[in-house]
């Protein structure tokens, strides 16, 4: 199981959605996409690829990734994750539209 650490920005935007009652079943689903990062990074349901558009905070030959939070949805919302900064550890990057 990994531990989940969220940068800054993601923390922010995050607590944003759970303040709108209108988004209580997407902080759902994004919590159940977090849930299945924590114990499986590369659980098949979460769609999990690289994504080359950010920077790996921590080691810049490292990859990024994208997680799915929603499907067939418009502007369904993605979780960006990388490893580290410590091992069992995984750094949520942004909680955000697809872009």
């Amino acid at each position: 199981m990994f531990a989940l650490i969220f940068t800054a920005s993601a923390q922010k935007d995050l607590e944003a959605l759970e303040r709108t009652p209108r988004h209580e079943g997407l902080v759902r689903q994004i919590k159940k996409s977090l849930a299945y990062l924590q114990h499986n990074p590369k659980h098949p349901s979460r769609h999990t690829h690289p994504y080359s558009s950010i920077s790996h905070p921590f080691n810049p030959k490292e990859k990024v990734f994208e997680a799915y939070a929603q499907n067939r949805t418009p502007s369904a919302y993605r979780i960006f994750w990388c490893y580290g900064p410590e091992k069992h550890q995984l750094t949520i990057l942004a909680v955000t539209p697809h872009p």
